[in-house]
């Protein structure tokens, strides 16, 4: 049975092209820094973010962690959103291996609140707590239904962490999503902060890295962070062919995926499941199960038996995620047997 695989993006398989590019990839030993294909991915994506400087790291978790050690030392604290990434599905790893301590912010509108920035903020000579010295943002935010974020709205979070005295990271994982949205440049997000972490592997369909762009200096701290965490790699330049790919071809197409969801969004409605409302979707649709399934588990199962893998988002939530490897027809085909399995 081939499955209608709707749990996340990070599911894609890599293009023709990605494949033809990692079996003609030239590499060489990526820790000394000479790989010269994971050199050109670093120098594209500096480039195309306007940054100085980029890193690959094996995953987003890891970006997001070297990030948080190159801009803080131990004993400071960082903000973060409470529905975000960083917070809740990074394995609480800036606590115990950063050495960092995390305050919580609210963001259910998909951004921090300046009014949650305020009050969190611990400034730098307060003895008694652990002073804040970075902000983490995500865009897209995931558990916000893939919510995107505007260049306006955002760079006014960023600019009153700056006011404070804070340095900026966004969780991009998704980034590229917001920019598809909204149709501007990723440089109207990444001149108003100081390092973004981007996935390869999720809607730009590589399959695995992400790329860390920031400052010169923070990258080579961040380098030796990697390093610390074993994040170095030799001939890393296969990799880095697919990413190359991934940011040079797979951006434009990324609109198709927030149509699907938006279809997918309203079918899933129509057969009586209750959608959550985002007011501006990208590739996430979620919802609740329904009073005929105890729980999001047994839902993903019985959809599971007809060749439909959803993911389940908490008790009694589920999310389905476009991407490349789904079309309209998929989407069409998975309600479906949702419906099916509802009646």
């Amino acid at each position: 049975m081939t499955n209608l695989d709707f749990r996340s993006d990070t599911v894609t398989q890599p293009t023709d092209r990605m494949r033809e590019a990692m079996a003609s990839a030239v590499v060489g030993d990526d820790v000394y820094g000479d790989d010269p294909t994971m050199n050109e991915l670093r120098e594209y994506a500096a480039e195309l973010t306007g940054m100085e400087d980029a890193l690959y790291v094996c995953s987003g978790t890891m970006g997001n962690l070297v990030s948080v050690m190159a801009h803080c030392a131990r004993g400071e604290g960082v903000l973060m959103g409470v529905g975000s990434h960083t917070w809740k599905n990074e394995a609480g790893n800036v606590a115990f291996i950063a050495g960092v301590m995390p305050y919580p912010l609210d963001d259910a509108s998909g951004l921090p609140t300046l009014e949650s920035i305020k009050a969190s903020y611990q400034p730098v000579g307060n003895v008694h707590n652990a002073n804040t010295t970075l902000l983490v943002a995500e865009n897209t935010h995931n558990s916000a239904g893939g919510l995107p974020a505007a260049a306006g709205p955002f760079g006014d979070v960023a600019s009153l962490a700056h006011e404070m005295g804070m340095k900026v990271h966004v969780d991009g994982a998704r980034i590229f999503d917001a920019v598809a949205f909204f149709g501007n440049d990723i440089k109207d997000y990444t001149r108003q902060v100081d390092s973004i972490q981007i996935c390869l592997s999720k809607g730009l369909g590589a399959p695995m890295g992400s790329i860390v762009c920031g400052k010169r200096e923070f990258i080579g701290r961040a380098l030796r962070h990697r390093k610390a965490v074993g994040g170095g790699q030799r001939q890393s330049g296969i990799a880095a062919a697919a990413g190359l790919v991934a940011l040079r071809e797979m951006r434009g197409r990324l609109v198709e995926d927030h149509q699907n969801a938006a279809l997918l969004a309203a079918l899933v409605a129509d057969i009586g499941f209750e959608v959550e409302f985002v007011p501006r979707r990208t590739n996430m649709v979620y919802f609740k199960t329904g009073p005929k399934f105890s729980d999001a588990a047994s839902l993903a199962d019985r959809c599971r038996g007809r060749g439909l893998l959803i993911g389940p988002a908490g008790t009694d939530r589920v999310r389905m995620v476009t991407h490349v490897g789904v079309d309209e027809n998929s989407v069409r085909s998975a309600v479906e047997i949702l419906k099916d399995i509802n009646e």
